[in-house]
């Protein structure tokens, strides 16, 4: 089976190119090279490469940023999305899409399933939302895939601003009051490599993180004490660390779905914290 995986130069991309370890039925795109907003680029590579599976890791993911680049926000998150399911309908390709908890407006109590109410806050939900209701519209071989708070070795992320600032700052405030589980981008790639190596029909929406809850004060503080970074660190309110784009208080979703059908094993946050951040250090 060819998989083509666009946005393979991000941080989810970056995590599958490096598990499947240059093996030739894998394509990863960088946005030149599979730029999702252009259609006919994006029909010139599938007529090129006829893909079985489409792994769409591309994404606008600059939540506040997104509030005053709205167009393009949605040219990525909503359009180009909906390009990739037509064309993936067209050419008969299985399309596995990473989307996000920000869809939700977070103020819930207990974990968010699948089939909860969407109702996100800014734009950059708003427009991973219209990117998932494209998918559903057109397309019916297609796994939609929420996940929260990624990290890895790769990219920017929250593990790895949090080190350079313990190594330039003597104490930092974080949120206390947003809670939601740290994904390890490792993790994630793993549940998608085996998604598609096991040739599921079982299609549709799924919730994806690793397991536990944090606040991103707990995740800070875990990446302090497993990193052995010595920091003074603060716990405060979201009203006195204000945003451009609101945030959801409640991000932990419910991933019994995706253990029931797949009989996947899903590690803890901390114990994959742990393991980025030994492989932070060989770096």
């Amino acid at each position: 089976m060819k998989t083509v995986v666009f946005g393979g130069s991000g941080q989810l991309g970056q995590c599958l190119a490096e598990q499947v370890q240059g093996n030739p039925n894998y394509v990863f795109l960088s946005s030149d090279e599979g730029n999702v907003t252009k259609a006919d680029q994006l029909r010139h590579l599938f007529e090129k490469l006829k893909p079985d599976v489409v792994v769409n890791c591309a994404a606008y993911t600059a939540v506040d940023k997104a509030e005053d680049e709205i167009d393009l926000a949605y040219a990525i998150n909503s359009h180009a999305v909906k390009n990739l399911a037509i064309l993936s309908k067209e050419y008969n390709s299985k399309l596995i899409h990473i989307s996000t908890d920000f869809v939700f407006e977070g103020n819930k109590v207990g974990l968010l399933a699948e089939d909860d109410e969407c109702k996100p806050q800014g734009v950059y939900g708003a427009s991973k939302l219209e990117g998932e209701e494209n998918i559903r519209a057109i397309h019916s071989k297609y796994f939609i895939v929420r996940t929260s708070w990624l990290y890895s070795e790769y990219g920017g992320n929250f593990v790895k601003t949090m080190l350079r600032l313990a190594d330039s700052r003597n104490e930092l405030s974080v949120v206390s009051d947003q809670v939601g589980t740290p994904t390890y981008a490792m993790d994630l790639a793993a549940f998608i490599l085996n998604l598609i190596s096991s040739k599921s029909e079982t299609y549709g929406l799924y919730h994806y993180s690793d397991m536990g809850v944090a606040s991103w004060y707990d995740f800070a503080h875990s990446i302090f004490d497993l990193g052995e970074k010595k920091i003074n660190l603060s716990a405060i309110k979201t009203s006195q660390y204000p945003t451009r784009a609101r945030r959801p208080f409640n991000s932990v979703m419910d991933k019994s779905k995706v253990i029931a059908t797949f009989g996947e094993h899903i590690p803890h946050w901390r114990d994959s914290l742990r393991i980025c951040l030994k492989n932070l250090v060989k770096k």
